[in-house]
């Protein structure tokens, strides 16, 4: 609630500090006196248009401080929270306007943007007025405010829920839906790839084997002449040898040097018959079949050609078919995957409407009831005449969102065969304000702004109807604060506390004084507003008398 209002150079208030307890406080005063001013001055510390008109005459700046004292799950303490703004004790609101046209604002003496100031002063106070758009006359917050009515907070949880599931399969199902799209654009390279790859079945390592093999065959041919001469001449250097150390075996005992020369000849033959077998192995090994040379480079060519085209390494082409085999059965199988995801999204979507359809059973169960209470609350506030009525119709499927598919809204028809239409539209001044209090009166449980300030609700009436304005205002002080000003004795005298708003003149300059107002005060005051400027006794008598009924 409201606790505290300063205000320094604002037209003609020089200097103003006012307390607010809770319950309903009424500011009175003549016509003209400066009430319509501390309204503007609140009006600033809560982000409206700041205007250098505002400033004193002769001052340089003006300034307006509202503080209020908030419980710790109300809105404006989580709105601070996201902008970094202590939200800790008191909330502080606070406005400067310069005369020379600037102006800032702060939060908890945090500089803020004036729409940051806006916001977060409309979850504190509602200020009707007779020009006043926001609050009840915004369509826009009309559902909410049937929900709140209603006690549909459980509906609207579970339609939420409902809804945050529905999206996620969409983006899911759609997300699946263009990837797929991107491998059906290559299928047909990717049938093409999994197939001359496979063909080639290649093997890891096979690339190495088949540089060594034909490295090899490719010297066979170049030494070919060089080995079959060698053979030959091994082929004729032999026989004669072996045919001389068999007859040097006749003879070799006859002599040592003669044993000597027969082993010698013996290691040259075995020596020779080494060199044999390793040239014979040789001229296998280095063969140079021109058919066999030919069909290695081409398997060589082959792997090497195909490694390109993919820009992989030849031993890792059978890594790569397994991938490309592996992308065609997800594409199969992604086919039946986005009519899963597909048949999900489905069910996600009509469980959203069921729940819809459950929240809007429960806004119109709510606006029965709404309707039957503003109802019983016009007729004493001499608009018996006046119909109202809540509609809450279906949206077209673009407008859905988390909070269900209806459309809510006030509407009210002024006189009979009237047509309804929104609030703002038909009613205006006083008849407006009465419009707003009965709807206050029957939505009190909403949890709106926990102050709300009725600028002149009893206008153009008087008597009961008054009377029936003073009560539903001090009922309606009974789940909010609630400041009023009020031109009417009856209202006066429900409040719990007054303030008298005054002009006074010194040092040759206007000034706009307000004055709490005791016991004594307010009996004043009250018979004032009965006789006018002549305050008589019978005029006291019946000041106290509503001030005892109440």
């Amino acid at each position: 609630m409201l606790t505290l209002i300063d205000i320094r150079n604002i037209v003609l208030i020089e200097a103003l500090a006012l307390e607010f307890p809770a319950g309903l406080s009424t500011l009175t005063g003549e016509t003209g006196a400066g009430k319509s001013i501390l309204l503007d001055a609140l009006g600033l510390a809560l982000g409206a248009r700041g205007d250098a008109g505002l400033v004193r005459a002769g001052q340089d700046q003006a300034r307006v401080t509202a503080e209020f004292h908030v419980g710790a799950d109300h809105p404006a303490r989580a709105m601070l929270a996201e902008n970094a703004i202590d939200a800790d004790g008191p909330v502080i609101l606070r406005r400067q306007i310069k005369a020379d046209g600037g102006g800032r604002a702060f939060i908890n003496d945090q500089p803020v943007s004036v729409q940051l100031l806006r916001d977060v002063g409309g979850t504190l106070v509602e200020i009707h007025g007779q020009s006043d758009d926001r609050g009840l006359l915004a369509a826009r917050g009309h559902r909410a405010l049937l929900d709140q009515y209603g006690g549909l907070g459980a509906d609207l949880a579970a339609a939420r829920s409902a809804w945050a599931r529905w999206q996620a399969a969409v983006v899911a199902e759609a997300e699946a839906a263009a990837r797929l799209e991107a491998d059906q654009r290559d299928r047909e390279w990717l049938e093409h790839a999994i197939a001359e790859i496979g063909a080639l079945a290649a093997a890891p390592g096979e690339e190495e084997e088949l540089a060594e093999a034909r490295a090899a065959m490719q010297k066979g041919a170049r030494l070919a002449d060089d080995l079959g001469t060698i053979a030959g001449l091994m082929a004729d250097g032999s026989g004669p040898l072996a045919q001389a150390a068999r007859r040097l075996d006749r003879i070799a005992g006859e002599h040592p040097l003669l044993a000597d020369a027969l082993a010698s000849m013996d290691r040259a033959l075995v020596e020779a018959g080494e060199a044999e077998t390793r040239l014979a192995a040789a001229v296998q090994a280095l063969d140079a079949d021109p058919a066999r040379l030919d069909a290695t480079e081409k398997r060589l060519f082959e792997l090497r050609a195909m490694a390109r085209k993919h820009r992989v390494a030849c031993d890792d082409l059978p890594a790569l078919l397994a991938q490309l085999q592996a992308r065609a059965a997800a594409l199969v199988a992604g086919e039946g995957g986005l009519a899963a995801l597909a048949a999900e999204t489905a069910a996600a979507r009509a469980a959203w409407v069921a729940a819809a359809d459950a929240l809007a059973a429960g806004r119109a169960a709510a606006a029965v009831r709404l309707d039957a209470a503003v109802a019983a609350e016009l007729a004493p506030l001499k608009l018996d005449a006046a119909r109202f009525r809540t509609v809450v119709a279906p949206l077209p499927e673009a407008q859905w969102g988390p909070d269900g598919r209806d459309r809510v809204e006030f509407e009210i028809a002024t006189n009979p065969g009237a047509p309804f239409a929104p609030l703002i539209k038909i009613a205006s001044g006083g008849e407006l304000s009465r419009f707003i209090l009965a709807l206050k009166v029957a939505l009190a449980q909403t949890g709106s702004a926990g102050t709300l300030i009725f600028d002149e609700i009893d206008r153009g009436v008087g008597g009961a109807v008054a009377s029936a304005i003073g009560e539903r205002l001090a009922r309606l002080a009974g789940t909010a604060q609630v400041l009023c000003v009020t031109h009417s004795p009856q209202v006066a005298a429900r409040a719990g506390a007054q303030w008298r708003i005054a002009k006074a003149q010194a040092d040759g300059h206007t000034r706009t004084d307000v004055v709490p107002l005791d016991a004594a005060e307010r009996r004043e005051e009250i018979a004032r507003m009965l006789s006018g400027a002549d305050v008589t006794d019978e005029a006291r008598a019946q000041a106290a008398r509503l001030l005892e009924g109440h």
